[in-house]
C-alpha cells in the first residue's frame, strides 16, 4: 500500500535503551530521600515526592528540550524604530519558569519559618535543574536578592512582596501592574571581572546622597544576569566608593527606565537563559545600604548564589549519573548488559560515589543556611562552606559529566541526548559568581577573619574521627596543613581541595552505607588514588552501590 511505511530488515532497532522518562527523580535518589528523612525537613516528603514525579515526567523533560532548542532573542527595537530592549523566550521556557516559581524555588525560605526550609528549597532546585538548568539563574537571582533588599527597609517593603509572589508574570509592564516580579544582577564589567572594586560605572545623586536616595547611573555592564527581570541589583562608584543600587526597569511615573540591552551573550552552555551586556545612561536607581559599602551589602546575594552553584552542579552530576546507569542497564555488549561488565561496574560505582558526595555536601550546605540566623558564627560557617563547596563540587562536575557521557558512547554525544547539554552546562558553576581562584582566596580570608567558623568546621571534621582509618590519616595531614602559621596564596587550591574532601568524607561517614564510605575514602583520600573514574582501588559491592544510586528501572 502507498501509505504503508517501508521497512528494512537492516533497520530493525535492537539493543537500545528506552527513553528515560516517567520516573520519580526524587524517590529514586536514595541519598536525597535519606537526607530529607533524617533531618528537620521531613515535613516536605510528600511535596518533594510529587515534584520528583513531575521532574522525571515526559512533559517537563520535553519542555527542557524545547527551551534549549529555541533560544532567547533580543528585540532591541520595534518595527517603527523605537527602542524597546526586550528579550523574547519560547513558551517552554516560560512554562519552566512558572513551574519553578509555583514551587517556591525563588522564595520558600523567605515565606516560611519551618525548620529545614532551605534544605527543601535546595532539593526543589536540584530536581528542576536536572530538567532545565536555564531557568536556574533568574530563580536564583530573585531568591538571593531578598537578603540585600532587607538592608534597605523602605525598598524591602516595596519589592520583597513582589519578588516573593508565587505567580509568574512575564509581561513587560510596571511592577504595580503585575502579579509577581523577578530580579536580576549586573556586577561584572569588562576591565574587572571578579575584581568588582575596579568597576567604573558612576552614580550621581539626584538630590540628597545616602541610603535609599535616588541616583543616575552611567556605565557598561559586561554580564547582566536575567536581563528580562523587573529590577536589578548592581554596583556603581560614588564619592564614598563602590556602592550598591536597585535599578528598576520602570520608573515610578510609569516610564521605562534607561537600561539598554546591547546584545545577548552567545554562551557555551546555559543557552536557554539570556545573559547580556547592558548600558546604563543616566539610569534611575536607588541606593541600597550605606555609600561606599557596596561589596559588604551585595555579598549576601553573592553567598546565596554560590549556594545555588553547588546545588546546580550537584544536579548536573546526578542527571548525568542517572542517564549513564539507565543506559548501561539496557545496553548489552560482549555478551552481557553493560551494567554487568566488571569494569563498567567500577566506573558507574565510582560515578555514584562522586554524585553522592556532592549531594551530601549540598544538603549540608543548605542546612548551614537554615542555621545561619542562630549566630554570627553559624552565618560565617555557611559562607566558608559555600566557598569550599562551590570550588570543589563545581570543579568536579565537568570531569564527572564527561565520564558519564562516555558510558553512553556515541549515543550520548549526539544532540538528541541530554548529555551534550549537561556537558556544556557543567563548567558554568566554576565560573559564575567567582572563579575557582576567587573561591580559594575567599576561604583563606574567611579562615583568618572568622575563627569561630573555622572551629565549627574542625568540629564537623573531627566528630567522625576513629570511624575510618583512611579518613583519620587524611585528617591528620589536613590538620598539619591548617596548623601552618601562614599559608601562601599559591597553596590555596591544595588546602581547599583537602578541606572539601575531608568535609565530604565526614558527611558520608555520618550518613552513607559502609561500602560507599570505603569507596570514597580509598578512592579519594587514600594513599593510592585513581586519576580517572574506575581506576582507583577495587570497589567492593559495586553492583549494590549502583542500585542504591538509582533505584529506578
Amino acid at each position: 500500500m502507498a501509505d504503508e511505511i517501508q521497512r528494512y530488515d537492516t533497520h530493525e532497532v535492537t539493543n537500545q535503551p528506552p527513553l528515560l522518562e516517567e520516573y520519580n527523580a526524587f524517590n529514586t535518589d536514595s541519598c536525597l530521600v535519606e537526607g530529607i528523612e533524617r533531618g528537620s525537613a521531613d515535613w516536605a516528603l510528600d511535596s518533594l515526592t510529587a515534584m520528583g514525579k513531575k521532574t522525571g515526567g515526559r512533559a517537563l523533560i520535553e519542555l527542557g528540550f524545547l527551551a534549549n532548542e529555541n533560544l532567547p532573542v533580543l528585540k532591541s527595537h520595534d518595527r517603527f524604530g523605537n527602542r524597546i530592549d526586550q528579550v523574547k523566550f519560547h513558551p517552554a521556557w516560560h512554562q519552566l519558569m512558572a513551574f519553578g516559581i509555583q514551587h517556591g524555588i525563588h522564595t520558600q525560605p523567605w515565606r516560611s519559618k519551618k525548620a529545614g526550609v532551605h534544605v527543601v528549597r535546595a532539593v526543589k532546585h536540584y530536581l528542576l535543574s536536572q530538567v532545565a538548568a536555564g531557568v536556574g539563574c533568574p530563580l536564583t537571582m530573585t531568591f538571593a536578592a531578598v537578603p540585600v533588599l532587607t538592608v534597605q527597609p523602605d525598598l524591602a517593603r516595596l519589592w520583597v512582596p513582589r519578588i516573593t509572589s508565587t505567580h509568574y508574570d512575564p509581561t513587560f509592564a510596571p511592577p504595580e501592574n503585575k502579579r509577581g516580579c523577578i530580579m536580576g544582577m549586573a556586577m561584572t564589567e569588562k576591565q574587572g571581572g571578579s575584581d568588582v572594586r575596579s568597576n567604573t560605572t558612576q552614580a550621581v545623586a539626584l538630590g540628597k546622597e545616602g541610603a535609599g536616595e535616588t541616583y543616575h547611573l552611567t556605565g557598561h555592564k559586561w554580564f547582566c544576569s536575567a536581563p528580562m527581570a523587573d529590577a536589578f541589583i548592581t554596583l556603581a562608584q560614588t564619592g564614598a566608593g563602590l556602592s550598591c543600587f536597585l535599578v528598576p526597569r520602570w520608573l515610578p511615573d510609569g516610564a521605562v527606565n534607561r537600561i539598554y540591552i546591547q546584545r545577548l551573550k552567545d554562551k557555551l552552555g546555559n543557552r536557554s537563559n539570556a545573559s547580556s551586556e547592558i548600558e546604563f545612561d543616566r539610569t534611575w536607581a536607588q541606593m541600597v545600604g550605606e555609600p561606599g559599602r557596596g561589596v559588604p551589602t551585595i555579598i549576601e546575594m553573592v553567598n546565596h548564589t554560590r549556594l545555588d552553584c553547588v546545588i546546580g552542579s550537584a544536579a548536573l552530576m546526578r542527571q548525568a549519573l542517572v542517564q549513564a546507569i539507565h543506559h548501561c542497564r539496557h545496553r548489552a555488549a560482549f555478551g552481557k548488559k553493560l551494567v554487568e561488565q566488571p569494569l563498567m561496574q567500577s566506573v558507574l560505582a565510582d560515578l555514584a560515589v562522586e554524585s553522592e558526595a556532592a549531594t551530601a555536601l549540598m544538603l549540608h550546605l543548605a542546612e548551614a543556611y537554615d542555621l545561619a540566623p542562630k549566630s554570627p558564627a553559624h552565618k560565617a560557617y555557611a559562607r566558608l562552606v559555600s566557598a569550599i563547596g562551590k570550588y570543589w563540587v563545581c570543579k568536579r562536575t565537568p570531569v564527572m559529566v564527561g565520564e558519564a557521557m562516555e558510558c553512553l558512547g556515541g549515543a550520548g554525544y549526539v544532540e538528541e541526548s541530554v548529555m551534550p547539554r549537561l556537558y556544556r552546562e557543567a563548567p558554568l558553576g566554576s565560573i559564575w559568581e567567582g572563579s575557582g581562584n576567587v573561591m580559594c582566596l575567599d576561604v583563606l580570608r574567611a579562615m583568618k577573619k572568622d575563627p569561630e567558623a573555622l572551629t565549627m568546621l574542625r568540629e564537623q571534621l573531627t566528630d567522625v574521627h576513629g570511624q575510618h582509618r583512611t579518613y583519620d590519616k587524611f585528617l591528620k595531614t589536613l590538620k598539619n596543613m591548617m596548623g601552618e602559621s601562614e599559608l601562601h596564596p599559591a597553596q590555596a587550591r591544595h588546602l581547599v581541595e583537602y578541606l572539601a574532601l575531608a568535609l565530604q568524607g565526614s558527611l558520608l561517614i555520618q550518613h552513607a552505607p559502609d561500602n560507599v564510605v570505603d569507596a570514597f575514602c580509598h578512592g579519594r583520600i587514600g594513599k593510592i588514588r585513581g586519576l580517572t573514574f574506575g581506576a582507583g582501588p577495587a570497589i567492593t559491592g559495586s553492583s549494590e552501590m549502583i542500585d542504591r544510586a538509582f533505584t529506578g528501572a
